[in-house]
């Protein structure tokens, strides 16, 4: 790995003030590369988004709350910060639409706001949301209660709702990468995908084209030996 890679140049170096004749062992190490979008983003299956739905309405344990931030997460792609930033004043019921005010790029942007997430969110503040002069959407609802939940808090609520439906492995993140998963599969293009999910940059989106594994299998080269 790279960490190996540097300790060893380190101790070669060491080494060398001592007198002893390593110099030549310096141009033998060389770093691993660091391909850019190399990683794979780890998405929710079909299975698994259907028994994280399940839990969200059926487990006594989970609050209101939890069911709108977790439908903000899976239905808008909205990171955890971007979900502790909301305000009651962010959300235009009749328009139905979503201002998010501080995103991770440092703009503005007017989201739909789906039937789904909508009436969660109505729920929640309906019949549960605490009294408090506060103006976050999402407040604590133990000690101190009233008081805005923030960005930790959020990706705790829904790393509990893992839990409970049994999913293991997966951050609270993973949600925005599900519902990218699933632009794609339902023919989605990364364009679309790119714009949902809000990259000032197409290159950002390039990534979530792995996901796609029936595209990539059209344009995959035949192994050779294979028939084509």
């Amino acid at each position: 790995s790279a960490s190996l890679i540097s300790t060893l140049r380190s101790y070669l170096r060491f080494c060398v003030t001592r007198g002893e004749p390593v110099q030549g062992l310096m141009g033998v190490l060389v770093s691993p590369p660091n391909w850019p979008q190399a990683t794979l983003p780890k998405a929710l299956s079909e299975e698994e988004v259907a028994r994280l739905v399940a839990e969200l309405g059926e487990d006594a344990s989970s609050t209101r709350r939890d069911v709108a931030i977790v439908r903000c997460a899976l239905d808008l792609g909205l990171r955890c910060g971007e979900i502790a930033a909301l305000s009651l004043d962010d959300i235009d019921w009749r328009d139905g639409t979503l201002m998010l005010r501080r995103t991770k790029g440092g703009r503005a942007d007017t989201l739909p706001l789906p039937p789904t997430t909508g009436q969660a969110i109505a729920d929640y503040l309906r019949l549960e949301r605490t009294q408090t002069s506060s103006r976050a959407l999402f407040v604590r609802c133990i000690a101190p209660q009233g008081r805005p939940l923030g960005p930790d808090g959020v990706a705790k609520v829904i790393r509990q709702a893992y839990a409970r439906a049994g999913l293991t492995g997966h951050s609270a993140h993973a949600l925005r990468h599900t519902l990218a998963s699933r632009l794609l599969a339902s023919g989605g293009s990364l364009k679309e995908v790119a714009d949902v999910l809000r990259h000032r940059s197409l290159d950002t989106t390039l990534i979530y084209a792995k996901l796609d594994t029936p595209s990539l299998s059209e344009v995959a080269l035949p192994w050779p030996g294979e028939v084509a």
